[in-house]
């Protein structure tokens, strides 16, 4: 028994190790196809790699290297900014770029019309008005228009107006050593009355009444607010007369204000002597001449917020200016200049004239206070336009001596050439550019050029990337509406003293003048002056500017402002 279950048991181990043995080799089998398997794959992975390695050394070899790259992108904008070569001439134009070939229909026109009262008619014997100035010439010179209306609209004599002496320009000069004041009296005679200096009434002596009238008064305001106490106290003193009448009146009271601005108000024999033979001077020259009216002064600019690229040191240079206006909100250059409010650079004005067609050779008459950079800022300009000239330059220090110490006479040297200019040109919208391009329009349209700088500003701030005649025609097309022609502003729109369309006739047989394309420049015009007439016709009775300014500010800061801005 114990044999046979011993038999037993050794068959069946020796099964098992049959089946352990077959499952060995069957086990060994896998393995070794897999290792095979693994193999392959391995081979033919370092073939790929293989051919990877060679096709990216092939590549290395033929493509160009990062660094060539960055080289030719670097010649190619070097050759984009080589291309930006400013010509000496001016090239060629389609247009006169010295008279507008529309001038001759029109021409002034400031005839009372028959039915305008005279004053020996309506002027009340018993009513004196008299009027105090301020600011610089110009802004005292529309003060001085407004006050003739005013007195006609009150039915008063008008004593000579005084002239400002305390303000920034502190300019001692009084009205008869700045204007012929006896022509003054004799022109108007017919329209209001005009004395000297306050009489006597009835044997005593009446001293006037002191008055301060909102800006841009209507007619019906003086009547509200001046003649009642006129009639009471019969004398009556309006003070800080500026733009204290409003802008837009009947067309008989607009043409008596062209009366006395573009024939009453006439400077002395002095003064027009010393001017004119400046302007003899500069024709002397040659055949044509540009006057320039710069402002740059730093004032202005700290006013403005504007940055000009001169780093730190103009930053904190300006800024310690801007301090003076303790309101002012921290300013936002990119989005100023954007707008089209920041002054052009003389660098800037030289690239508008030459890209408008004039060339190196034309002379140029500088009209300018105190520019920011001096010389310095002043040598672009000089190298674009070398036959530079100013009063100092074409007059000795013996002829200028009478005018060199008030600020007044000197700009009134700078008005008669300007005026007399075969083109005026302008970086900014100033009170002495506005009555200039007036003024211009009223005797002949003569070539007046004011900056689109609303479209210009962006044009200089990239134009090396342009070639000279891309950047060239596109100056040329952002102008359009802004050199002078008789159809660029719509009747009635922007500042009377700029735009006297009430005293501009045309010629009968004329035929009608259209308004250029881009008529839309019109209204960027008129939007631009907003930033320079920084106290226009949008004040609240408290005196604070109410629009899109960046101001906030007191009466005696307004003034202050004012003074900077008014020539």
């Amino acid at each position: 028994m114990i044999f046979g279950v011993r038999y037993v048991t050794t068959a069946t181990s020796m099964k098992r190790k049959k089946h352990h043995t077959e499952k060995s080799r069957i086990i060994g089998l896998l393995v070794v196809s897999f290792l095979r398997s693994r193999l392959l794959h391995r081979t033919l992975i370092i073939a790929i790699s293989a051919s990877l390695l060679l096709l990216f050394a092939l590549f290395s070899l033929f493509a160009p290297s990062p660094v060539n790259e960055i080289n030719l992108q670097t010649q190619n904008n070097d050759q984009v900014r080589s291309r930006f070569e400013v010509p000496a001439g001016g090239g060629r134009c389609r247009r006169d770029l010295w008279s507008s070939i529309h001038s001759r229909l029109f021409y002034g026109c400031s005839n009372a019309g028959v039915n305008f009262a005279k004053a020996n008619v309506k002027t009340n014997p018993d009513r004196y008005l008299l009027i105090a100035t301020s600011g610089g010439l110009n802004q005292q010179r529309t003060g001085i228009v407004d006050a003739v209306v005013a007195a006609y609209l009150l039915n008063a004599t008008l004593v000579v107006p005084e002239l400002d002496h305390t303000s920034f320009w502190k300019d001692t000069s009084n009205f008869s050593e700045l204007f012929d004041t006896d022509w003054f009296i004799t022109f108007l005679r017919n329209d209001v009355r005009i004395v000297k200096e306050l009489p006597d009434m009835g044997g005593n002596f009446v001293a006037p009444y002191t008055v301060r009238v909102p800006r841009k008064c209507t007619p019906k305001c003086y009547e509200d607010r001046v003649l009642p106490v006129l009639v009471r106290k019969r004398a009556v003193r309006l003070t800080k007369f500026d733009y204290r009448l409003a802008n837009m009146l009947d067309e008989d009271l607009q043409r008596l204000r062209c009366r006395v601005n573009y024939h009453a108000l006439r400077f002395t024999d002095s003064i027009q002597g010393m001017g004119k033979l400046l302007v003899e001077r500069m024709k002397m020259k040659g055949k044509h001449f540009i006057a320039l009216h710069l402002r740059f002064e730093p004032d202005m600019l700290a006013f403005s917020g504007c940055y000009y690229g001169g780093g730190e040191k103009e930053k904190k240079e300006l800024g310690e200016i801007r301090k003076r206006w303790k309101n002012l909100h921290a300013s936002n250059p990119e989005k100023v200049r954007r707008h089209g409010r920041c002054p052009l650079t003389p660098e800037e004005v030289g690239l508008m004239l030459r890209a408008l067609g004039f060339g190196s050779e034309v002379n140029l008459y500088v009209a300018s206070g105190e520019i920011y950079g001096g010389q310095e800022t002043l040598a672009p300009l000089k190298a674009l336009f070398p036959n530079f000239h100013s009063k100092e330059t074409i007059a000795t220090k013996e002829e200028l001596a009478p005018f060199v110490s008030f600020s007044s006479r000197m700009a009134a040297l700078d008005f008669i050439v300007c005026e007399e200019s075969d083109v005026f040109v302008t970086n900014n919208n100033g009170n002495m550019a506005k009555i200039l391009a007036g003024r211009r329009r009223y005797l002949g349209h003569k070539a007046t050029i004011r900056p689109n700088a609303k479209k210009l500003n962006m044009l200089f701030m990239n134009r090396n990337n342009r070639t000279w005649e891309e950047f060239a025609s596109r100056v040329r097309t952002f102008q359009v509406g802004f050199m002078g022609e008789p159809n660029e502003l719509r009747p009635g729109s922007g500042e009377f003293t700029e735009n006297p369309s009430a005293c501009i006739c045309q010629n009968s047989g004329g035929g009608g003048i259209s308004y250029p394309q881009n008529h839309n420049n019109i209204t960027e015009f008129e939007e631009q002056q907003e930033w320079y007439d920084v106290v226009d016709n949008k004040l609240n009775a408290n005196g604070t500017k109410i629009d899109s300014l960046p101001l906030l500010m007191n009466t005696d800061q307004l003034a202050e402002v004012q003074e900077f801005f008014s020539d």
